[in-house]
Order: structure tokens, then sequence, then C-alpha cells
């Protein structure tokens, strides 16, 4: 999470390329603290481990990044060719541009902290204008890509659970209003955060130059606006989301064990020509599980998703249960080290679920694998090896 704080003219989010100070490194400890604390904090991660460990972190993340880019722009022009005559073909699609732009922000955060940490020097303030084009938005796109992962394992359940009910409502139309209203209350909320911030022109000493910058508004509205906005759409919504695509894969997961139960019950009443109505007893526990093959590859495919997004997720969730829970786990506090590194570290979550993607669909759906082997070429290569 890179969250701006409501304290002012301390270390951000970004250590290596905070010039508050004057110096891109400013990095300390803060000793109105209380020195017991500060020297537990140092025990858990030193400067000298700090300055290895973090770049490391960001040269895989962008590597990640990279692949999450490429594996995603590979999705959305296999849809686009599949057409969007299928519900499912609309949720997938806004679930690889949401991954997309969500790789490119963490590539945009990444590119400027290592800029800077190699002493380029940029035209603006890193850690500050950077954590508002980039770090914030890449915070709350991951919850947009939550919520989209939630309605799909959401929507897969309900079409086994009442089918009849639902698949009235689960059309082209209303997946494409659904994709709307949760981006219009996840991701576009977002940029109320400037009307805590607004872009300034500062001179800086250090880089003799002058660059720009941010500053806070600081009324009392914006100050009590920004604390509940990053309380609602940085720590509930996720974890929000996360709970309901969790409890939706589990119960997809049970219904799929009685749909292979149930046709397992039906090859062995064939083989031994009796006919499956005739024992009522069985078909009535697996009421509901008869689904056709198209629709429970699907959910298997929607079950893989869903899974991958929901181990990738566990230590944004926790870490951002010790942001709420515990006062000095931030980028302000005296854990702040240790909380930007595993800010970093779970950061690499998404963009590993968003280039998993593309294998599932690969493996588990018939149409996309072709046409992603025409856009590829790959048939084509394959008859001139023959």
């Amino acid at each position: 999470m890179y969250l701006h704080s409501i304290e002012e003219n301390k270390t951000t989010c970004y250590p290596a390329l905070d010039q508050m100070t004057d110096s891109p490194f400013p990095l300390r400890e803060d000793h109105s603290k209380d020195s017991s604390m500060l020297t537990l904090a140092s025990g858990i991660l030193s400067d000298e481990q700090f300055y290895i460990i973090l770049p490391f972190i960001i040269y895989t993340s962008q590597l990640i990044n990279i692949c999450a880019i490429i594996a995603n722009s590979l999705v959305i022009a296999v849809f686009v060719k599949l057409g969007f005559s299928e519900p499912s073909n609309i949720s997938l699609t806004a679930l690889a541009i949401c991954d997309f732009t969500l790789a490119v922000s963490l590539t945009w955060s990444n590119l400027c902290f290592l800029f800077t940490y190699h002493n380029v020097r940029l035209p603006f303030h890193g850690a500050k204008v950077t954590g508002l084009t980039g770090g914030d938005l890449w915070s709350f796109l991951s919850s947009t890509v939550a919520w989209i992962t939630a309605f799909i394992s959401f929507e897969r359940c309900l079409c086994i659970l009442v089918p009849l009910k639902v698949r009235r409502l689960i059309t082209p139309r209303g997946t494409s209003v659904a994709m709307l209203i949760i981006i219009l209350l996840t991701f576009c909320p977002s940029f109320f955060i400037y009307i805590r911030y607004t872009f300034v022109w500062e001179f800086n000493s250090y880089l003799n130059v002058t660059i720009l910058n941010t500053i806070p508004v600081n009324s009392e509205f914006a100050i009590l606006f920004e604390k509940i906005y990053l309380v609602i759409c940085g720590v509930i919504q996720p974890l929000l989301a996360f709970l309901i695509a969790l409890i939706c894969t589990v119960l997809l997961v049970v219904q799929l064990r009685k749909i292979s139960s149930w046709r397992l019950s039906v090859t062995s009443a064939k083989n031994q020509r009796v006919e499956p109505e005739e024992n009522p007893a069985a078909n009535s526990s697996v009421s509901g599980a008869r689904i056709s093959q198209k629709e429970e590859r699907l959910v298997r495919k929607v079950v893989a998703i869903a899974s991958i997004f929901i181990f990738s997720y566990i230590p944004t969730c926790i870490m951002l249960l010790c942001y709420v829970v515990l006062d000095e786990f931030n980028q302000f506090g005296v854990y702040r080290r240790l909380f930007i590194v595993s800010a970093y570290i779970t950061s690499l979550g998404q963009p590993i679920s968003g280039s998993a993607n593309i294998l599932i669909y690969y493996k588990m759906a018939t149409k996309f694998r072709s046409v992603f082997r025409r856009l590829v070429r790959l048939d084509q290569q394959e008859q001139e090896k023959h």
C-alpha cells in the first residue's frame, strides 16, 4: 500500500527518492520516538539491509511487471477477437485491463525509484509525484482487481446454485454494467486524493533546480476526508472483496466435487444399465449439480483464477491488517523500513496473478487457445516445420 499520511515533513513511502531534506537518501530514525522501540526496529531491519533488499525487490518487481504487461496485452487482444457475446468474456477482459494498468503503474513507480537510486536527476519530486501518479493508483487498482475477481466468483456461484433465476441477469449488458459500477466505486474514487494534494513547482537546493512537487491542502475537511477515504477505500474495500472471493471460491470447489460425484454415478449407472433416475435419493443429494460440460469448464477456470488471486493477495491482507492494528507500522512510524519492504513484496502478488491468468485461459479454454495460437502464429510455424 502506498498511502499518504496526514503527517507532513517526514520521510515518504519512497525513502530513496525522498528530497524533503535535500538528500535522496534521508531515511533516518525519528529520535522523538521511544529509544527502546527504535532499537527494536533497527534490529528487525538495519539501514544496510534495507538498502540491499529494497533495490533487489524493485528489480524483481520490474521483471514481473513487464511479464504482466505482455501477458495481459495478449489476453485483451484475444478476447477482442473472440468478441463479447459471452458475459464471461466481458468480465475477464475487464480483469485483464485492470491487471495491465496496475502493472503499468507499478512499472512507472519502480522506474522513478531506480532512476533516483542511481542518481539520475528527475524534473519532479520522485517520492511525492510518483506516489500520486503511480503508487496510489496501484493501491486502488488492486482493490478494483479484487472486486472484479469477487464478482466473477460470485456470478459463477449464483449460476450454479440458482441458475434459473440468475441467468436472465447474467447477460452481456448486465455484466458490462456491473464492471462499470465496480470501476466507479473502487478505482475512480482514487482521484479524490487530489483534494488533499496539489502540484506546485519548487526550488530544490540539493539538486539546484526547480522541480515539480506536491503540497498538502491543510484544511480540516481535506484532512478528515483523507482519513475516512483511506480507511474505507484503502483497507475495508479490498479486505471485503477478498473475503467474498474466498467464500465463493470455496462454494465453487464444493459444488465441483458434487458435479464430479454426480457424473461418476451416472457413468456407473450406465455401465450397470440402470437409469440414474431410479435412485432418487442419490439424485436429490446433488440437485443443481447437473450442468453442461461447457459450464463446468468455465467454473473450473473461474476457480483457478480466483485461487491464484487469493493466494497472491493473502500477504496484502496480512499487511493491511497490520497497518490497521499496529500504530507504528506505516511509512512514518518506527517500523517504516519494514513497512516499505513489506509493501514492495506484497505488490509482487497481483502482477504474478495477472501474468498467470493467460496460462489458465490457454489450458482450459479451447476457443482462447485457438485464437491465441493464430495471433502469435504458432499454428503457422508448426505447419512450416511439417
